[in-house]
Order: C-alpha cells, then sequence, then structure tokens
C-alpha cells in the first residue's frame, strides 16, 4: 500500500475519526522555515526546507493545482509545531479547492500542535513599585492607534477588564424614556441608585455597561453621566421598545472597563489617550518568564466562494490545527442583538463552501463564534474538534434570512463529537450550536456545556410563516448540560421555532439547566413550531420545565424522561384552536416541592396518553386544576398509570430502569444513551469550568 494512496484514504474518511495524517506532503510549514525555499522539505536541510507561513504554502498549492488542473491524488501541507502570527485572515477562494479525486489537506504535522494566532505577543512588561505591570503599548511593533481589546491571553489564560461591582450586580433605579435621538428605537439611558455611575470616571467614553434584559445582554458605551439627576446617557440604544429589550427598572448591570476599579489580580486597563496598559498579575506571575497576548483580528480564517457565478471552495479540509485568540472590539454604537448574538460571525468564517472538513482543529480564546457556516455551504463536516473560551458560541450554520434559491441555501451539514464549552464570556447570549434557515444537517454527540444561555437552538422563524428554512433537522446524542447558569432567562437545552417538518430530536441527555428568572426548559419548543418530534431524551434538574411548548402545532412527544424541575415539569403557554403536542409514552417523575403541569392547560387542545406519572412521595397530585380522576374524565391520559418507575439511582442522574419497572405498562422503552456526547474526543471528559464571567445564580444543592 503506497503512502499517498494512504493519505488519500485518510481525507475521505469522515466517519467517526480521522487517524494522523503521514509525514510526507505536497508542501510543508514550520516556524523555522524560509518563505524563499522550496517548502518540500520538513527541516531545514542547507538552504532549503519548510515555507515560513502557511499563506505561502497556499500560494505553492494554488500553482501546483493551475500547472495539474485534473490532478488524481491529494494535496497535503503538513504544518509543524509552533504559532504563526496571522497579521490578516487566512482567505481560501475557489482557485484553492481539491476535488473528490484530490482533495486538499492542511493539517498538523504528526503528533505536533500548530497554533494560528490572530494575537500578537507583547512585548515584556515593567514591574512598578505597587506590584503592577505596565507597558506602552505604543512601543509593539505595527502599533496602530486604533487598536482595542476587551480581552488578554496571559500564558493561555484569558484576562478580563476591570469591573464594578466587585461582585454580583448593580440594579437599574428606575426606566427612563429615550433621548430625542431614540424615540421610536429603543432605550438609550436609565436612572441609577447611590453614586454607581459617576460623571468623573477616568475616560469615561470607554467605560461599557453591561445590562442585562431578559434574554440578552446589551453592551453600551456610555456618553455621558447626569449626576444631580442620576442618569446616565449611551451612545446607542437597545434594538426596540419591547420590555424584553428596554432598560427596564430592576433590570441587572455591571459596569466594565473603568480605570478606578482595577483593583483585583488578573485585571487590566488599557489607557488609550496614553496607550499605558497596566496588568495586576496573579500568584506566581513574573514579567519576565510570563507570555502576554493581547488579540488583533477577529477572523482567522474565510472561506468564500463565488455566490453570484456558482464557484465554490470544495473539499479542503483542515485538520489538527488550533485557531487562538481573536479579537472583537465594542462598536461606538455598542452592541445589542435581539437573540442569540447571532450579528457576530466567527473565527472560522465559510460562505459558499461545499465538501470542506474541520477535523480534530481546537478553537479557543475566541472572542465571537468559534465557526460560522453561512450561506450556501453545503455537505460540509465540523467533527472531532474543541471550541473552549468563546467570546459568544460555538458554531452557527445558516443564515437569519431564508434563501428561496435551494443553491444558496446553507444544508447536509455534519457536526458530530465535538466539546463545545466556555462560551459566552463576552456575550453571554451566545449559543452552543445555532442552527439558522437551515435544513437537513446533522448534530449529534457534541458535549454542549458551561454556557449562560441555550446550547442547541433550531429555526429562526416565529410563528406559522412557510418561509421557514429548518426542517429535517437532526439533533441526536447530545450531551447538554450546565446551561443558563443563572444568568439569562428564557432559555431551553434545545430551543426550537418555526415549521420543522421532518426534524427530530433524540437520545439527547439534557440537565442542569437554570435560568435568572423563568424559563429554564430542557426541550423548548417556542414560538411556531410545528410538527416536530422529540423522542428517547432524558432531561432532569431544569428550573422551569423539562418541557415547555409556548405555541405550535401537532408536535409529538414519545418515549422521553422529564424528572426533578423545581417549578413545573411540562409547560403550555398559548391556546390555539388547533392540536399543540401528543405526549405519549413517556416517564415523569418530580418531588413534593414541585408541580406536574404549570401555565395554560384550560382547553382540550392537545393530547396525553399511555404516560407514568410518579410524585416522589407517593401522595396524590393534580393535573394543573384537576384530580386523577377529573383529569381523565376530559380525556387525558386515559391508558396512564401512576407508579414509581424504579429507577436506578435517579438522585445521581441513573435513569435506567430496574427489572420489572412498571414503565413495561405503558410500552416504555428503555432509552439507551451509550455513547451520548462526544467520543473519544480527550476535552470530552475535561469538565472543570474555568472562573465564570459573570456573577451566576443557582439554585441551592
Amino acid at each position: 500500500m503506497s503512502t499517498r494512496w494512504l493519505l488519500a484514504s485518510l481525507i475521505l474518511f469522515t466517519t467517526q475519526f480521522a487517524l494522523a495524517a503521514p509525514t510526507d506532503a505536497d508542501f510543508y510549514v514550520a516556524p523555522n522555515g524560509n518563505d524563499q525555499w522550496s517548502g518540500k522539505l520538513a527541516d531545514p536541510k542547507g538552504n532549503d526546507g519548510p515555507f515560513a507561513t502557511v499563506a505561502r504554502a497556499q500560494k505553492a498549492a494554488r500553482a501546483l493545482r493551475a500547472a495539474d488542473p485534473i490532478r488524481k491524488t491529494p494535496l497535503a501541507i503538513l504544518i509543524r509545531a509552533g504559532t504563526y502570527f496571522l497579521p490578516e485572515p487566512l482567505a481560501f477562494t475557489p482557485e484553492d479547492s481539491g476535488s473528490p479525486d484530490s482533495p486538499t489537506l492542511y493539517a498538523a504535522y504528526p503528533n505536533e500542535t500548530p497554533i494560528l494566532s490572530a494575537g500578537i505577543v507583547l512585548p515584556t512588561f515593567k514591574k512598578q513599585p505597587n506590584g503592577h505591570w505596565t507597558l506602552n503599548l505604543a512601543n509593539t511593533p505595527n502599533f496602530d492607534p486604533k487598536w482595542s481589546f476587551v480581552r488578554i491571553f496571559v500564558n493561555g489564560q484569558p484576562r478580563y477588564r476591570p469591573r464594578l461591582p466587585k461582585t454580583g450586580y448593580y440594579n437599574i433605579a428606575d426606566k427612563l424614556e429615550p433621548t430625542p435621538k431614540s424615540v421610536g428605537k429603543g432605550s438609550d439611558r436609565f436612572k441609577f441608585a447611590n453614586d454607581d455611575i459617576r460623571p468623573d470616571f477616568a475616560n469615561l467614553g470607554d467605560v461599557e455597561a453591561l445590562i442585562f434584559q431578559v434574554w440578552t445582554m446589551a453592551r453600551m458605551r456610555i456618553e455621558s453621566v447626569d449626576a444631580p439627576n442620576k442618569t446616565v446617557n449611551f451612545t446607542g440604544n437597545s434594538r426596540s421598545l419591547e420590555s424584553y429589550s428596554t432598560f427596564n427598572k430592576g433590570h441587572r448591570y455591571i459596569l466594565e472597563n473603568v480605570k478606578e476599579a482595577l483593583s483585583q489580580p488578573g485585571e487590566f486597563y488599557l489607557d488609550r489617550k496614553t496607550n499605558l496598559l497596566t496588568y495586576i498579575p496573579m500568584p506566581g506571575e513574573d514579567p519576565q518568564s510570563t507570555q502576554v497576548i493581547a488579540p488583533k483580528t477577529e477572523t482567522l480564517l474565510k472561506l468564500t466562494g463565488d455566490i453570484a457565478n456558482r464557484k465554490w471552495v470544495t473539499n479542503v479540509t483542515f485538520r489538527g490545527l488550533t485557531f487562538a485568540y481573536t479579537n472583537w472590539m465594542t462598536p461606538p454604537e455598542g452592541n445589542n442583538f435581539p437573540q442569540a448574538e447571532v450579528n457576530l460571525s466567527g473565527a472560522i468564517l465559510a460562505n459558499a463552501a461545499r465538501n470542506c472538513t474541520i477535523d480534530q482543529c481546537k478553537l479557543t480564546g475566541i472572542a465571537t463564534y468559534a465557526i460560522d457556516f453561512a450561506a450556501a455551504c453545503k455537505n460540509n463536516l465540523i467533527q472531532a474538534c474543541q471550541l473552549t473560551d468563546m467570546g459568544a458560541g460555538g458554531i452557527k450554520l445558516g443564515l437569519t434570512r431564508n434563501e428561496t434559491n435551494e443553491e444558496l441555501i446553507t444544508s447536509h451539514n455534519t457536526v458530530r463529537d465535538n466539546v463545545i464549552a466556555h462560551g459566552g464570556r463576552l456575550h453571554p447570549a451566545a449559543i452552543g450550536i445555532w442552527l439558522g434557515h437551515t435544513p437537513y444537517n446533522t448534530i449529534e454527540h457534541n458535549d454542549i456545556f458551561d454556557f449562560y444561555y441555550t446550547a442547541i437552538s433550531v429555526g429562526w422563524s416565529w410563528g406559522y410563516s412557510p418561509n421557514c428554512g429548518s426542517h429535517h433537522n437532526t439533533i441526536a446524542y447530545n450531551h447538554l448540560y450546565n446551561i443558563g447558569q443563572g444568568v439569562l432567562s428564557d432559555m431551553g437545552g434545545i430551543y426550537t421555532l418555526g415549521l420543522a417538518d421532518g426534524t427530530v430530536l433524540h437520545h439527547n441527555l439534557i440537565h442542569d439547566v437554570h435560568a435568572f428568572d423563568y424559563g429554564g426548559w430542557g426541550i423548548y419548543f417556542d414560538e411556531g413550531t410545528t410538527h416536530q418530534a422529540a423522542e428517547n431524551n432524558v432531561v432532569f434538574r431544569t428550573k422551569t420545565g423539562g418541557f415547555h411548548q409556548h405555541y405550535g402545532k401537532e408536535n409529538t412527544l414519545r418515549n422521553n424522561i422529564f424528572a426533578f424541575t423545581i417549578k413545573d415539569q411540562l409547560q403550555r403557554t398559548r391556546q390555539e384552536p388547533h392540536l399543540s403536542f401528543t405526549f405519549e409514552r413517556n416517564i415523569v417523575y418530580w418531588k413534593p416541592s414541585a408541580t406536574l403541569l404549570g401555565s395554560n392547560w384550560t382547553d382540550d387542545k392537545y393530547k396525553l396518553d399511555y404516560n407514568l406519572y410518579w410524585r416522589t412521595d407517593g401522595q396524590p397530585f393534580q393535573f394543573a386544576k384537576w384530580n386523577w380522576q377529573q383529569w381523565q374524565e376530559r380525556g387525558q391520559d386515559k391508558n396512564s398509570i401512576i407508579a414509581d418507575p424504579l429507577f436506578v439511582d435517579p438522585e445521581n442522574g441513573d435513569f435506567r430502569l430496574k427489572p420489572n419497572s412498571p414503565a413495561e405498562k405503558i410500552g416504555f422503552k428503555p432509552i439507551d444513551l451509550i455513547g451520548v456526547g462526544a467520543r473519544n474526543n480527550p476535552a470530552s471528559s475535561n469538565q472543570q469550568p474555568p472562573p465564570p464571567a459573570f456573577p451566576l445564580i443557582l439554585p441551592k444543592p
């Protein structure tokens, strides 16, 4: 078997996990390389050796393809260990494409870890008598006076700007009507209490207010402070005058980038007027041996096809690479999006990409979303990656607009075996995996945890509009947990919107979903969710409900387990003239401090039957306002039973059934969750989160 044939088989291998790439390649890149060399040697030898930059290898690969347009063997670029600082994104276009017979591979050299960084290493700081470190940023190479950043990375760990209050939150004292410039648009000011916001803050225009609304957070720049009237004015406004968007009395907020608040180890402050960067070191850090990286650019990799001329970026694989330390700066008007922070793009951004793969890659220290497959992306694969420490979310598929031209729709993509963790560090309303108007995708075997909003969101159409491009998606075998954590409200482990014909949620394990106020749900069918099925899922320890349907049509929930919700196990909000959902062969299990049904069950436009219910103290309970007999007389649950399902160890999350469980009587089938979550991904066992980015409000144990 030739090594070249083996390389071809590895590139085309897209089930489970690919093996390490062989050591032979068309071109090599190494930190000790030279872009004037041939790039054909893995190590320097005499006056030849590897290239120094990936961009140079990319140029050589293009030339090779141009010289042999009908090439039948793979084209491989192997990248040696080290950090490659990118002054601008790597840009791939149709001329970088491979083919099914000759795919292109950009991969880590076997057993090595190349890092593609959007940051720069700062010069050595000077230690001051008070222990603080200082650096004049103007002394960095290629200094740009407009350069700013909201995080730095010290020995690979994120560090944040100083905040007030030092613990917890401030609260808005009163809502104010918008100023003339924002009338009809949204909130642009509020009244504060005490001296929480001061007009004499240094560099007042650089201070930002992080205002927690309902399911979003507005990041606003301060324009002015009226101390006598205790009013703060912002340069921009919230996105609407709806109650979920305005700055209401009692809402929480934090002030960030306050120079006077610089007091705790791990905090930094950049005085943009003097370019002086000050950092308070953590114990044990020394300026002579500590690497400090400041992010510079927002995007590391772009795949951009020519949509107008139907020319795609095709058959390109990125394997084993680390993408790190991207930047994002608050716009002059601030940042506030109605939902999910999907106005933010990705460190890897693709448009018109086909049959491309991101495999076994790591993305860390990302300021926005990690990966964004936006328009006209089909048959791509994101697999076995580790996406951690993200300012926003993990992966975006599709657009917020619904394309009608089939060729321009993003569809048929697969996201599997990834660990997506520690998100929302700058933008807490971001999603682990977000699907907009995009059908026929498979999202399976992913671990998603430590987020402040929803883990997986599917659909982007409110109500029953036929212009819903999210259907026939499969969400399966995902492990979703530690979601919400008391930071935002109105969220779900899995959240759905709009018409969803053919979409199935199955064999997902969802637990520990806790909202600040209402809406910590496990499975959440929101506005207009229609013809969706949820089967063989296990949901437990949520705040507001294991399942909630706001409104929708003819959905099915079958053979699921819902347990230990703090408030109501099942919720239904809006009455409509059609069948809301069918709920059958499920097990519902809760403690006496909670209730079974919450919100609105006064009509009969739902069908519940062949279910098993059990309150852990064995005492009678109500079905909303009806007892068991009255409930059955209403035509509901005529073949259901009330009995202990005999779980193995429910208090510790083991919902397997003991022998002779009465669940057999309702036709319930045991749920096999072996293999749930990311398989064989080293990060899947690393569940210790970094410190939270916002104060958490969690239920008492």
